[in-house]
């Protein structure tokens, strides 16, 4: 089927009044905060006020193993809104919204795909409502704050070599990963490295997608840790008194940002933290909202369920007392091939043995999903180098020897009329479940090190973990000063289960180095940087900035 580009499918798209999606979940004009046409921020005081009594049924999109050949995690997640929606079901998306790094590095766009998209596609990729500049600057003024006091006496008496806190920019930028800041003389401050993440990864991204309220968001950032004495005592943000200012940046940037699908359901797209370098999950206001007003939420988390799904379950759930009902596990063809050893360019070529060895990765993700008591299913996202014969061994597969039912679903050329299948089976999932039975993986009483350990061997599938001296000391030192009931929050890379990017299917008995610890209080949960992972990516060879532009009627092209 020759179907038009992303981009020319959203701009050709007649959009619905902001107002008219929003009267779908009972949300009033009077609580909208509109950013045009078609898109708006729902008042803080609607996402604190009850809805209709709804609760809705939480459903989670997940996903094997990501590989170049492509799996389509959000645009599965948009279609089965839509599919929800279509067959009679009152049903609302939440996604995370586009980090400007990614689309103008390798993507080119996070907005769904296909006839499966959130619109309008240009604003949601690029700048949006500002919310992360509003954490870009919130983050930046705690770090001028803390140079600040420094330049000043240093009356808290922070020791310049422990300073935790970094500087970020919402673009990949490799330069900027180890820097040597305040050179110039003395009116400049004292010289030190330093260095800068990419926003999504920072600490105050994590804290407003798990604030339940302003109150909560303050109190979440004036307890992150940004330093330590020379005597080891930990200085805050509220230490330096820059919770109070954070918090005014980040007033409107709580509130959540509804959009709409190309089919004009609703869907709300807030907060974006990366899932291989934080918890890679939408903000729990965002879904809290949707759930009060819907019967079923699809929402996504990023890249495999060995990384997204299982912050979602470890870290989010458990802090936002969430019980997801279902989980989509997505899947394609051309990902499994790759994961069984096809080279990317043969990838058009039918490969039962390739497919069949690359099923393992599908099996290991499943099974994980249901480490936590969620029923899961498959969806088969169809592309048309598909041959029948695979489509049938995968569906196969999956029934007879993994236990779970698999649909091979057709949104992205069909929108949701080719998702009817799965929709009906994960609303039936999901009513069966209700989430009772759902469990995290590990229990918050055990020490850190039995955490890492208990991701590394069960969903990892590797033997054990290994730690440096260095990360021995700082676990130590962690659990002494309380923080050993924090959740783990594993950063590596997201194309392997191990911690080479460059081994695929399901590897076992590998060991999960352990690079670094980085204590996120505000956050609640304590960052794992494992193997060669970082929190600055760089561009690739050819950025995908190489072929955006404005044409000749200032439309936008090259988004993807």
């Amino acid at each position: 089927m020759n179907v038009p580009s992303d981009i020319e499918i959203a701009q050709r798209a007649q959009l619905r009044p902001i107002g008219e999606v929003a009267a779908r979940l009972d949300l009033e004009p009077n609580v909208l905060q509109p950013y045009g046409h078609h898109i708006a921020k729902v008042d803080l005081r609607a996402t604190a006020a009850p809805g209709s009594g709804r609760e809705g049924k939480l459903i989670l999109v997940t996903a094997m193993t990501p590989t170049p050949a492509g799996e389509g995690k959000t645009t599965t997640t948009v279609g089965l809104g839509d599919g929800l929606n279509r067959i009679g079901k009152r049903a609302a998306v939440c996604l995370r919204e586009p980090s400007l790094g990614p689309c103008f590095g390798v993507k080119g766009g996070a907005a769904g795909g296909g006839y499966a998209q959130v619109v309008p596609m240009e604003r949601i990729n690029l700048h949006f409502t500002g919310d992360f500049h509003a954490i870009g600057a919130a983050h930046n003024l705690l770090a001028a704050l803390l140079d600040n006091h420094l330049y000043w006496g240093n009356r808290l008496g922070i020791d310049a070599r422990r300073i935790a806190w970094r500087r970020v920019v919402d673009m990949n930028d490799r330069a900027l990963r180890q820097i040597v800041q305040s050179l110039g003389g003395v009116a400049n401050g004292f010289p030190r490295e330093d260095g800068f993440d990419i926003t999504v990864a920072s600490e105050v991204m994590a804290v407003l997608c798990l604030a339940a309220d302003l109150h909560d968001l303050e109190h979440r950032l004036g307890r992150m840790v940004v330093a330590e004495t020379r005597d080891r005592r930990q200085v805050t943000a509220a230490d330096l008194e820059a919770a109070g200012a954070m918090t005014v940046l980040l007033k409107d940037a709580l509130a959540p940002n509804l959009v709409q699908t190309l089919e004009g359901n609703p869907a709300f797209v807030h907060g974006g933290p990366f899932a291989n370098i934080a918890h890679g999950c939408n903000s729990l206001m965002a879904t809290r909202t949707a759930l009060q007003r819907a019967d079923y939420v699809v929402t996504e988390a990023g890249f495999g369920a060995d990384l997204g799904a299982e912050k979602f379950f470890d870290i989010k759930c458990r802090q936002g007392n969430l019980r997801p009902a279902a989980a989509v596990v997505v899947a394609t063809v051309r990902a499994l091939k790759m994961h069984g050893g096809v080279a990317r360019e043969e990838l058009g070529r039918q490969d039962l043995e390739a497919l069949r060895r690359g099923l393992a990765n599908l099996a290991r993700h499943v099974a994980n999903v249901r480490r936590f008591g969620v029923p899961a299913v498959v969806s088969l996202n169809r592309f048309a180098s598909d041959t029948q014969a695979e489509l049938d061994l995968v569906l196969d597969m999956c029934r007879r020897e993994f236990g779970v039912e698999a649909f091979v679903a057709e949104h992205w050329a069909r929108g949701s009329a080719g998702i009817e299948a799965l929709a009906h089976h994960v609303a039936a999932l999901a009513d069966a479940n209700g989430g009772d039975s759902f469990e995290p993986l590990y229990p918050k009483d055990v020490s850190l090190r039995a955490k890492l350990t208990t991701i590394a061997t069960q969903l990892y599938g590797a033997s054990g973990i290994t730690t440096t001296r260095q990360v021995d000391d700082r676990l130590d030192v962690l659990e002494a000063q309380g923080y050993g009931t924090l959740p783990i929050c594993v950063a590596k890379t997201p194309y392997s289960f191990s911690t080479d990017p460059s081994v695929k299917g399901a590897p076992s008995g590998h060991h999960v180095a352990v690079r670094e610890l980085r204590l996120a209080a505000g956050a609640g949960f304590v960052v794992a940087i494992c193997g060669d992972v970082a929190t600055m990516p760089g561009l690739p060879r050819t950025p995908a900035a190489h072929h955006i532009r404005l044409d000749e009627a200032g439309h936008v092209v090259g988004l993807f």
